[in-house]
């Protein structure tokens, strides 16, 4: 490996990063609930429009600093479509090749996005398929495989560093109730919430972390019984989050509680805060958003004030032709009409 040419990576990485600001911490209005306040942290505002911008760069990091990436190497990665935005990205800016290894069914913008970024989309059956024929890649083109399942826990420096958990935690500095009683966030590879779940024990705070979790996922099971370490039912529609099988990236011990969303929930929470909000919302988010009235709920009925802080994970205008289009769910059989009324009621009325 070239030192000077990694140190030449390295530095275009970190002028990348110098280059830009923290996503923002929305408050989100619920006039329902005045002990009670609900934020999103904005991932949908970096440079590659979503929360993977993040682990991207922590993974070309990773990987450059123990030697595994070099100049000209092809970059290959498994995806639902976010990661490999993200590490396309960064892979024309280090001028390596990239091929992302993605289900057939990934939504259309995000494979255009990649393209955008001269990225080249590898389309396997399922989701299960794209590990194994990633690393096949790699390794028949002498490139380095991502493996963002493996890697996304340890890529990252949990204690700080400008990490997602400090960003929230210095963001509420001035806030009602600094300290949020619970964080709640995804799992896709599971980096995110060992994060967070990681940062919150180190620092000593009070938080509960929850982890919003697609019905048809395997982490909650694994969660609820660490024998449990695959599913074989149909996959969610919820694209990012949820996987078939546990992956090493995943870090049971350092959550408190986790919340199965159904899609129609997931779908119908993304496309009302989106109106909510006047900012569109992914899947992903509504699942959040589902889990967070949950204990929005449940707070209330106990008496117990506080804070809650999400992730809007990124953009729905990536979903305009799924979980945006009637006819698209009608396809699938999918019908959100109860799911987004009571969501509604749970923002205008508190009756969830």
């Amino acid at each position: 490996m070239s030192a000077r040419w990694a140190d030449w990576a390295v530095a275009q990485i970190e002028a990348d990063f110098q280059r830009s600001a923290d996503t923002h911490l929305i408050p989100v209005p619920l006039p329902a609930f005045s002990d009670i306040a609900l934020y999103l942290k904005d991932e949908a505002s970096h440079p590659t429009g979503s929360l993977k911008h993040r682990l991207a760069r922590s993974l070309f990091l990773y990987g450059l600093c123990n030697g595994w990436i070099d100049e000209g190497m092809t970059i290959v990665e498994a995806s639902s479509g976010s990661t490999a935005i993200s590490e396309a990205y960064f892979a024309r800016m280090l001028r390596l090749p990239f091929i992302a290894v993605m289900p057939r069914t990934t939504a259309a913008a995000k494979i255009a996005a990649i393209e955008f970024y001269g990225g080249t989309c590898h389309l396997v059956g399922c989701a299960a398929e794209a590990h194994h024929e990633a690393g096949f890649l790699a390794a028949r083109l002498g490139g380095h495989y991502m493996d963002q399942f493996t890697y996304a826990e340890r890529a990252t420096d949990w204690r700080g560093n400008n990490n997602i958990a400090e960003a929230i935690f210095t963001q509420m500095g001035r806030e009602p109730a600094p300290v949020p009683s619970w964080i709640v966030c995804g799992a896709g590879t599971g980096g995110t919430s060992a994060t967070i779940g990681r940062y919150v024990r180190y620092h000593g705070h009070s938080t509960q972390l929850c982890v919003a979790d697609p019905v048809a996922s395997v982490f909650h099971r694994h969660w609820g019984d660490r024998s449990v370490t695959m599913v074989s039912e149909p996959p969610s529609l919820i694209e990012g989050i949820g996987r078939p099988r546990v992956e090493s990236s995943f870090v049971p011990s350092v959550i408190d509680r986790m919340i199965a969303v159904s899609d129609s929930a997931s779908i119908a929470a993304a496309r009302v805060l989106s109106v909510h909000l006047g900012r569109s919302c992914g899947g992903s988010t509504g699942t959040n958003v589902w889990a967070c009235a949950n204990l929005i709920m449940e707070m209330k009925a106990n008496g117990v004030a506080g804070s809650i802080v999400s992730i809007l994970c990124d953009s729905g205008e990536r979903y305009s032709s799924s979980y945006f289009s009637d006819e698209w769910l009608e396809e699938r059989g999918v019908d959100v009409a109860e799911d987004e009324r009571r969501i509604r009621s749970f923002i205008d009325h508190g009756v969830f």
